[in-house]
């Protein structure tokens, strides 16, 4: 059934399209797709296939993107909550590719709730960098950090700040920066009832100054050479086009680069900017390369986004220091009680800047710069409580884990009525040594028990538990 378009927007996406609008138009009575895509932080290829329940079917621009059935329900198999698979729209998967992100990097992702685009970006870094995930909204940052922990990132930071203020602490600092800007939202009326009625000419301004604003503290943030990635979920010329043109003659240093399109994906308009606003335009060549997702042309959702890159380069190695230094790890005799959990429980030696905030123990990438000053919800994987006698491991942890990397596991088949027990809180028995295991679905993390005589004590969070 078509949703009821504001008339100024139909208007507008007629002018725009011509002969095309017609097909535009009838997207919007069309199913959207569903897509999910794989974490392969989790594990291989092979051993998600091997047991895949789904029907599936590949995104073109993302290797790890899949469509799913109209009957599958990933949102609810027992995979989802161990991280294995992120339900993210598939136009959505585009500008993180796009971006590039490689391991080792300094990487923002500066609007980043509720996750999907973050998650994505350390998927490609593999654990190694350092990655800035930052919502300036306190019940959004929280979203964001639940999926960072999710999906078992150790090498993510969440921020929870105005980008003008992450401006002054981290001048040209990072490789690469995702500024998914928050925009009028047209290309989820599809999917999106709400962004549809919340919709209006003034709101589209209001967006495109707000766009302008983050866009220059993004540019600050840039080290020379570095690349820029520029993306919105609208159609509006103002908020796409426009956002990149006004910044290109505010920022001469920055260029917008071709990319490699797949099929369905145009370049952008200059004209239909002159059409809309009147606005002034650098060299219309650069916003031609520029690319639309359209929903007529390609099973997604509407989306933007340009790829830009800043003038000059850094010496091979180079890595920008943070003026405000970088974070001081605590010391051995601090987290004593995570060092002797490690050596009875763990296969794996954990390496890195150990931070504890109260009794919290986290570990952070190597060089993290000084959060000082700073909201940080998240300051890297956290590892778990320092209680007086003992050390009581995190849920983030047992995500972050691989069956290999414990000394003791405990796996259940995803489909079973024992993993539906755990997942509900129950205990379970078993036979075994005593102590803490990793559970696993089908091999997948997915938290901790400890056995103590035959009852496997569920430590699965009580706030993720399913009724």
């Amino acid at each position: 059934m078509l949703p009821m378009l504001p008339q100024a927007f139909t208007e507008r996406m007629q002018t725009m399209l011509g002969e095309e609008y017609p097909l535009f138009l009838q997207s919007f009575s069309e199913k959207n797709h569903q897509s999910l895509r794989l974490n392969p932080l989790k594990g291989g290829r092979e051993q998600f296939f091997s047991k895949n329940p789904f029907f599936l079917s590949q995104v073109e621009w993302e290797r790890n993107g899949f469509y799913y059935g109209e009957k599958d329900a990933p949102g609810r198999h027992p995979w989802h909550e161990a991280g294995v698979y992120y339900i993210q729209e598939a136009s959505a998967m585009a500008p993180a590719v796009y971006l590039d992100a490689q391991p080792g990097e300094r990487i923002l992702d500066l609007c980043a709730a509720p996750g999907g685009k973050s998650t994505q970006i350390a998927a490609a870094m593999g654990q190694e960098g350092i990655l800035i995930c930052n919502e300036p909204h306190p019940a959004r940052a929280k979203i964001l950090s639940e999926n960072i922990e999710r999906m078992g990132i150790a090498n993510a930071l969440v921020l929870g700040e105005q980008p003008g203020r992450l401006a002054e602490h981290f001048p040209e600092y990072f490789d690469g920066i995702l500024v998914d800007a928050p925009c009028s939202g047209e290309g989820m009326f599809r999917k999106n009832e709400e962004a549809c009625a919340q919709w209006s000419p003034e709101n589209v301004a209001l967006c495109a100054r707000r766009q302008d604003e983050i866009l220059d503290s993004a540019a600050g943030m840039l080290r020379a050479g570095g690349r820029l990635v520029y993306s919105t979920c609208t159609f509006a010329p103002q908020e796409n086009e426009g956002s990149v043109a006004r910044f290109l003659l505010r920022h001469p240093e920055f260029a917008v680069e071709e990319v490699a399109a797949c099929d369905g994906m145009d370049g952008g308009h200059p004209e239909w900017l002159a059409q809309d606003t009147g606005e002034r335009l650098p060299e219309s060549a650069s916003i031609k390369r520029t690319v639309r997702l359209w929903p007529h042309k390609l099973k997604g959702e509407g989306h933007f986004f340009a790829l830009l890159r800043k003038e000059g380069s850094v010496p091979k190695g180079y890595r920008a220091r943070c003026p405000f230094g970088t974070e001081r790890a605590v010391g051995p005799k601090e987290c004593e009680g995570f060092l002797q959990f490690e050596r009875e429980n763990l296969r794996i030696v954990l390496d890195g800047c150990f931070l504890k905030f109260g009794d919290q123990l986290y570990l952070a990438p190597a060089d993290t710069p000084s959060l000082k000053g700073l909201k940080a919800l998240r300051p890297g994987l956290h590892l778990g409580t320092m209680k007086k006698n003992r050390f009581e491991p995190s849920h983030a942890l047992a995500l972050y884990m691989k069956p290999q990397d414990a000394q003791r596991t405990f796996d259940m088949a995803a489909d079973s009525d024992a993993c539906r027990a755990w997942l509900a809180g129950m205990t379970l028995q078993a036979q075994g040594e005593a102590g803490w295991y990793l559970m696993t679905a089908d091999g997948y993390s997915i938290g901790w028990g400890k056995l103590a005589g035959t009852v496997m004590k569920n430590h699965y969070p009580k706030g993720l538990r399913k009724s």
